[in-house]
């Protein structure tokens, strides 16, 4: 029996999380930007997001776009470069074409809400900020958006790309797309998306056809410690999902992610491009319109310790079509079924399907912290050895077992 007192131990977990988070953050007066953070319930007090390493090379500080589109030219011609933009709003005319490989773009500061790249609106000329076919790319610490099409994408021929600590806001269509040639196997390998918010200020998106990582062809990514809000669609059709890797994409994990408002959650695979491999783990996911976690076409991907939140749609997770075979569902906390629709098949335990509202410290905004301990919850899940840690990095187990869900009481 644990001696604990939720709500004090809730408490405690906002007031360090929000105080390690503005070690990677600092507050912005910027009235261009949304003034974002990563809520305050999330608890880093093991998960800091820490500065990156340089990349090396040469390096160039920049003030304004003119200076900017020139060391764009010098890294494409040259290669291993960092660029340093000065805290300020860049105002672009035409996107940002990136070839040179090792290239590094980041603010100076380090205040990602200091340093702003927008275009010119979403129904506007200027399609993306970064379009990249170079390998080894980095963006960190700045904010970008108000673009028609993407803010960043990556194209197949792009391995290694590396994005931290970066507001996506208010584009056109997927704020971070991995893109594919049909009928080439080139493929985007070993991404890495952390520490990253991706959101529609105005509380919605433009259309239907949005979406937070819309990854195809992608493999060995990593999606950890993100934020995503209201990506949902204005119409009848829903939007895509938050986090979606398809199109034969592989081995991609996705954890320790909060999501909010979204009309779909996480995806693996889509109809018939289908995902191999992969896992799910540790995030918390509320969706208003559709699944919170979706495998179509998925094979042998593992579904562990996920909170989910479901809204106006009957299932929280789907495992979907006959090639979804050999996945592991176990030890996640729903307040709606878990289900196989079209043959899918797998290994489904341990998982709590009736979950309450109640249960949970803010399940509307994406809260999914317990402050119940529920004893069909606490301490009742499977022990999984490449699961050691809850969503805030806090260890598993805590007590004499495995909770369910995202939170380890």
């Amino acid at each position: 029996m644990r001696p604990i007192n939720v709500v004090t131990r809730y408490s405690l977990k906002c007031l360090v999380c929000l105080m390690c988070f503005l070690m990677c953050s600092a507050c912005s007066d910027s009235s261009t930007a949304p003034q974002v953070r990563v809520p305050a319930f999330q608890d880093n007090s093991n998960c800091v997001c820490t500065t990156i390493s340089p990349r090396g090379g040469a390096v160039r500080n920049v003030s304004n776009v003119g200076e900017l589109r020139e060391a764009v030219q010098q890294a494409n011609r040259q290669g291993n470069m960092t660029v340093l933009l000065e805290d300020g709003t860049y105002i672009l005319d035409q996107m940002l074409w990136i070839s040179g490989d090792q290239v590094t773009f980041r603010s100076r500061s380090g205040n990602r809400d200091a340093v702003i790249l927008r275009g010119q609106g979403m129904s506007g000329s200027v399609s993306h900020i970064f379009n990249v076919v170079g390998n080894n790319f980095t963006a960190a610490d700045m904010t970008l958006g108000w673009v028609a099409n993407h803010g960043i994408q990556i194209h197949c021929d792009s391995d290694a790309p590396l994005i931290h600590n970066v507001h996506f806001v208010d584009t056109g269509e997927q704020m971070l797309k991995m893109s594919y040639r049909p009928g080439d196997s080139t493929s985007s390998d070993d991404g890495l998306v952390e520490w990253c918010v991706f959101e529609y200020s105005a509380g919605i998106g433009p259309q239907y056809y949005i979406g937070g990582i819309d990854a195809h062809q992608a493999h060995n990514w990593i999606v950890r410690h993100n934020v995503f809000r209201h990506i949902r669609s204005p119409g009848g059709d829903l939007a895509e999902h938050a986090i979606h890797f398809w199109s034969d994409s592989g081995n991609t994990l996705v954890e320790k992610n909060i999501i909010t408002n979204c009309d779909r959650g996480i995806g693996f695979g889509l109809g018939d491009h289908g995902h191999i491999g992969g896992i799910i783990r540790n995030n918390m996911v509320h969706t208003a319109r559709d699944v919170g976690i979706g495998l179509e076409n998925a094979r042998q991907t593992v579904v562990y310790h996920n909170s989910v939140f479901t809204e106006n749609y009957a299932n929280s997770i789907e495992y979907r079509f006959s090639r979804t075979q050999n996945v592991s569902i176990v030890n996640n906390l729903t307040n709606a079924a878990i289900m196989s629709r079209n043959g899918g098949g797998g290994q489904i335990e341990r998982n709590v399907t009736n979950a309450q509202a109640s249960w949970f410290a803010d399940p509307g905004n994406g809260d999914l912290h317990l402050v119940t301990a529920d004893p069909t919850v606490i301490d009742q899940g499977l022990p999984l050895g490449d699961v050691t840690q809850d969503i805030d990095c806090d260890p598993r187990p805590r007590g004499n077992g495995y909770d369910i869900g995202a939170d380890e009481l």
